[in-house]
C-alpha cells in the first residue's frame, strides 16, 4: 500500500512538474525568450544567450568586469573594445552597402494633437523596412525625434499593439517625431522569419537606416534623437545607441540585465558578448551610452528585478567618470512586470520630456498623464502593404535570400 501511494505521489508530483514546464515555456514564448538558452550552449560555446549566467554569477561577472576600469581613460579604451566586439561580433561592415531610401509614406491620418502616416523604404538592396510614421500636430521650426523599436509578442503583431500605439502617440502629442518601425518577420516585414541566424545584424542595420530615414526629415532637430523600446526593442535601443553616436538619449525598457542576455537569435544570435579579447554583458553594451542621457526602466517580475542594487549602480559608476553621474537614471516598478505599460511609459515621457525639452503639458490632465486623446487604429489602417500600396516587385523574398544579402 505505501509503495502504490509513493508511486502514485511520484506520479503526481512528475505531472505537476511537467505543467510548471510548460507554463515557463509558454511565458518564454510570449516573451520572445528561449529557455534552451538558459545554460552555455554547447554547440555554440561563443555565444551568450538567454539566462547565461545564475543573477548570482551575474553580479560577480561585473565585479571583474570593474576590475578593468577606474576612470574615463580606462574605461574608454575598454568601451573601445567592448563596441569593436559588436561589430565584429556582428560581422558588421564599416560601410554597409545600403540601397537609396527612397521612402514612400501614404494614408495620412489626422488624429486628435497628432498625425500617422504607413511608410516603408529600402535597407540592404531589396529589403524594407515598415513601420508608422507619427507627427505632432502644426510643427513650427526644428523639434525632437524618438526611434522606437518593438520587443517580442506571440502575433508577430508588436507593432499594432496597444502599448506600441500609445507611446507613440502620445510621445507626437508631445511634440515629438516619432517612428515605430517592424521586426523582422513582424507586421509588414514578411520577407523573411524572424529567428534567422543573423537576424542581429540584418536588424541593427534597419535600425541604422530607419535612423537615416528619421533624421532625413526636414522638421528633425537631429541634436535631439532619443531611442525607446522594451524588451527585445530594447536590446535593439541599447545596441544602436552603442554603435550610433547619432542617438543623443536612450530608453531601454525591462532589458537590461547582468545576468539575461537576450533569448531571441536577434538579440543574442551572434557572438557580441564573448571574444577572444573580453567577456562582456548587456550592462556594459548599455552603459556605453555614457555620457548621454539614458533612463533604465525596470520591474520586479523579469531578469530586470535587481537592477537598483546591480546593474544601476554599475552603469551610474561609469557616467560618474564623466561627471554625469545626474545623466542616468532608473525607475524600478518592483510589484510590475514585463511589458510598456502605463507606469514605464510614464517614467519614459518624464525622462523625454526632460531631455529632450517636449511639452509634458501637452499630455497632462489633473496632474496626470491622460492617454485617452489617443486612437487605437486597427491594422489594416496602419498596414504599409495593401492592395493600392504593394511591396514593390524587387522585394528578396524567403530566409536564404535574404541573409544572402549580408554574406
Amino acid at each position: 500500500m505505501c509503495a502504490r501511494r509513493r508511486n502514485f505521489c511520484v506520479s503526481v508530483f512528475n505531472k505537476l512538474l511537467l505543467v510548471m514546464n510548460l507554463r515557463l515555456l509558454v511565458s518564454s514564448y510570449v516573451l520572445g525568450t528561449v529557455t534552451a538558452f538558459a545554460q552555455p550552449n554547447p554547440a555554440r560555446p561563443d555565444l551568450c544567450q538567454g539566462a547565461y549566467f545564475t543573477e548570482a554569477e551575474g553580479a560577480a561577472a561585473l565585479k571583474t568586469f570593474a576590475q578593468t576600469h577606474h576612470d574615463r581613460a580606462s574605461w574608454e579604451a575598454r568601451a573601445k573594445l567592448i563596441r569593436q566586439g559588436i561589430r565584429d561580433g556582428m560581422q558588421l561592415p564599416d560601410k554597409p552597402k545600403f540601397a537609396p531610401l527612397q521612402p514612400v509614406r501614404h494614408s495620412l491620418k489626422k488624429m486628435n494633437g497628432y498625425t500617422v502616416e504607413n511608410v516603408y523604404f529600402e535597407s540592404l538592396p531589396g529589403l524594407f523596412v515598415t513601420g508608422n510614421l507619427y507627427k505632432p500636430l502644426n510643427i513650427v521650426g526644428k523639434i525632437p525625434a524618438v526611434l522606437c523599436p518593438h520587443g517580442h509578442t506571440p502575433k508577430e503583431d508588436a507593432r499594432f499593439v496597444e502599448q506600441t500605439q500609445q507611446r507613440c502617440a502620445t510621445m507626437a502629442r508631445m511634440g515629438a517625431v516619432v517612428f515605430v518601425y517592424d521586426m523582422l518577420g513582424y507586421g509588414d516585414s514578411k520577407q523573411t522569419a524572424h529567428k534567422l541566424p543573423n537576424a542581429l545584424k540584418l536588424q541593427t542595420l534597419n535600425g541604422m537606416r530607419a535612423l537615416d530615414f528619421l533624421t532625413s526629415l526636414p522638421e528633425v532637430d537631429k541634436n535631439r534623437v532619443a531611442m525607446s523600446g522594451e524588451s527585445g526593442g530594447g536590446t535593439q535601443t541599447f545596441l544602436l545607441t552603442a554603435l550610433d553616436q547619432r542617438i543623443k538619449v536612450s530608453v531601454p525598457v525591462v532589458m537590461v540585465s547582468a545576468h539575461f542576455f537576450g533569448g531571441c537569435t536577434c538579440e543574442s544570435g551572434m557572438p557580441i558578448h564573448k571574444r577572444s579579447t573580453h567577456q562582456t554583458s548587456n550592462v556594459e553594451l548599455a552603459a556605453l551610452a555614457a555620457p548621454r542621457p539614458m533612463i533604465l526602466i525596470s520591474d520586479g517580475k523579469d531578469w530586470t528585478k535587481n537592477t537598483p542594487d546591480v546593474e544601476f549602480p554599475y552603469i551610474q559608476a561609469i557616467y560618474g567618470y564623466y561627471g554625469a553621474k545626474d545623466r542616468v537614471e532608473n525607475v524600478h516598478l518592483p510589484t510590475e512586470g514585463h511589458d510598456y505599460g502605463p507606469s514605464k511609459r510614464a517614467a519614459a515621457y518624464r525622462f523625454l520630456a526632460k531631455e529632450l525639452k517636449l511639452d509634458l503639458n501637452r499630455v497632462m490632465k489633473n496632474g496626470q498623464i491622460d492617454e485617452s486623446p489617443n486612437k487605437l487604429l486597427e491594422p489594416s489602417d496602419l498596414a504599409v502593404f495593401d492592395a493600392a500600396h504593394p511591396r514593390p516587385a524587387r522585394a528578396v523574398m524567403g530566409d536564404e535570400a535574404v541573409m544572402a544579402l549580408v554574406k
